[in-house]
């Protein structure tokens, strides 16, 4: 059991939790909660969280505009078809697809699901019938969603009527989905790189998410070398004018379909790719409680600022006359505002909510309800963030420690690691171990002419004269020392013609972009060394 205690005497007794989610509930209810109710927060930024947001599986949420291979991806990462699926090179998926793990297969409409407790989408009843209607749960027994929920999204279209004829909000439902998924995937089709208005509008409702953002350059076996990289840097400077960050979003390219690749020449890129993707969603259960401990700080940070423009804004309000003129001048001047509770409290320019959105909010609100400030609330949020938060970082080291192995199972997962065709099997160090020669001995003749030149004594040569011939590699001393012990088997200090040949080998290995291995595969072990 994971326990931790306050030891603060005026504070109210020990609480003990028994895990990260128990933890963040109470402290949510008890501490933020009150804060966000008393300051509106809730009508402003987001619906008040649940148990089952603390609870859920980690969720990936897939974006791009159609036909980009969104729904063919979840399919790709599961093996498996799941209910309500359509695939097409029209605008097919025109709803929210939550694919989530279930015993028995089936579809639960969105109006079920926001009234299951379970379920962590209760909020989702703001958006009314229209998206609802639009909004289903595909239920299944599948390995990979014993670990994480997929969301699969409708296409974003181009064009003005398709964006109004939804009758719902999208922009502002995919940036409730994204401040509850652990990870948010963009995918682009690399014949259809142009970002519409509507795209431009999701991306940037999903500002503050950057850290949770992948970009896949889908259907990328369809083009040529040449092209490939036009499109990849056309890619990166659509993404550079509306993603506002000093840092490059990781993009991953790649065909993530089980067809067979249309141009082979990027095989070896495609398979880095998929393996660095696959990892990254691999690792989301083992740091869940991290991203929902991290979630909550930004958005107690966020209360934060909200409570005090709010009671700024109650502040300056007249107690009998001239209301609404006052509520029109203050919403005018609401960047004034800022600067001035900026300079105050000493809070970062970055933890206010955007001035355009929070301006067209406060014109619907009645601020003659509004509530002056209220330091206790306040400090419950401050005592939050300064000692319950940093305690509860150490649970989260304690339960981490607890499932060290805890990762994605099943489905395409499993596929990269089978046999022969795991990512580098038969490559750079790994070359030669199906092979009953060792295969340093095809290019041992080359390697014993510059070992005989070394003057060898005994049928060795000493570190000193193996490192004059070694550096000419120009590899840095750091890696030349690692080739040196990987190659030194028997730990005498020299090498003899196979070590010498072996060192050689390694160094050709590093020099054509391979790593090196932490300790020898016993394929490349010289033979009389082996049994040793």
């Amino acid at each position: 059991m994971f326990s931790w205690a306050n030891k603060d005497g005026k504070k109210k007794d020990p609480e003990l939790f028994q895990t990260v989610s128990d933890g963040l509930k109470r402290l949510y209810r008890t501490k933020l909660f009150p804060l966000e109710d008393t300051y509106r927060f809730h009508d402003f930024h987001s619906p008040a969280l649940e148990d089952a947001d603390f609870d859920n599986k980690p969720m990936v949420l897939l974006v791009g505009q159609y036909s980009t291979g969104k729904t063919t991806f979840i399919r790709h990462l599961m093996e498996q078809d799941f209910p309500g699926m359509r695939i097409g090179p029209e605008p097919t998926t025109d709803s929210f697809i939550a694919v989530m793990y279930g015993e028995q297969e089936g579809l639960i409409p969105g109006n079920a699901l926001v009234v299951d407790p379970k379920k962590p989408f209760r909020k989702l009843n703001a958006f009314g019938n229209a998206f609802l209607n639009r909004f289903v749960c595909a239920q299944m027994p599948n390995a990979v969603l014993d670990s994480i929920s997929i969301i699969d999204t409708p296409g974003i279209l181009s064009g003005e009527k398709q964006r109004i004829s939804r009758g719902y909000d999208f922009a502002a439902v995919l940036e409730w989905f994204a401040e509850r998924v652990d990870r948010i995937i963009l995918l682009f089709d690399a014949h259809k790189l142009d970002i519409s208005d509507e795209f431009s509008e999701v991306i940037r409702a999903l500002k503050n998410h950057e850290d949770k953002m992948r970009v896949v350059l889908n259907k990328a076996d369809q083009i040529g070398t040449q092209q490939l990289m036009r499109v990849y840097g056309a890619l990166m400077w659509s993404l550079g004018k509306i993603v506002n960050t000093p840092e490059v979003i990781r993009v991953y390219i790649g065909s993530f379909w089980a067809q067979p690749l249309l141009v082979p020449d990027n095989r070896k890129l495609f398979e880095a790719e998929e393996q660095d993707l696959f990892r990254d969603i691999q690792g989301l259960p083992r740091n869940a409680a991290l991203r929902k401990l991290n979630d909550l700080i930004k958005r107690a940070r966020l209360a934060k600022v909200q409570a005090y423009i709010i009671s700024a804004l109650k502040k300056e309000m007249p107690n009998v006359f001239g209301k609404e003129n006052k509520k029109k001048e203050l919403i005018a001047n609401l960047g004034e505002i800022y600067a001035k509770i900026e300079k105050e409290h000493q809070i970062s320019p970055g933890d206010f909510p955007k001035l355009s959105k929070m301006q067209e909010v406060l014109a619907g609100q009645d601020f003659t309800k509004f509530q002056g400030l209220k330091p206790k609330l306040l400090e419950a949020v401050e005592d939050m963030l300064a000692n319950d938060i940093a305690k509860l970082m150490t649970l989260v080291r304690q339960e981490e420690a607890a499932m060290p192995s805890q990762s994605v199972q099943g489905g395409a997962f499993e596929g990269t690691m089978n046999g022969p065709f795991g990512h580098g099997y038969g490559e750079g160090a790994s070359e030669g171990i199906d092979e009953l020669e060792w295969i340093v001995a095809k290019d041992k003749p080359t390697y014993d002419e510059i070992f005989y030149t070394l003057s060898p004594v005994n049928g060795k040569v000493s570190g000193a004269m193996a490192k004059k011939e070694m550096v000419k590699s120009k590899l840095p001393n750091n890696v030349l020392g690692k080739i040196w012990k990987l190659a030194d088997v028997d730990k005498d200090g020299y090498l003899d013609d196979e070590e010498f040949a072996l060192a050689n080998h390694l160094i050709k290995v590093k020099l054509e972009g391979h790593e090196l291995p932490a300790d020898l595969p016993d394929h490349l072990v010289p033979p009389s060394k082996r049994g040793l």
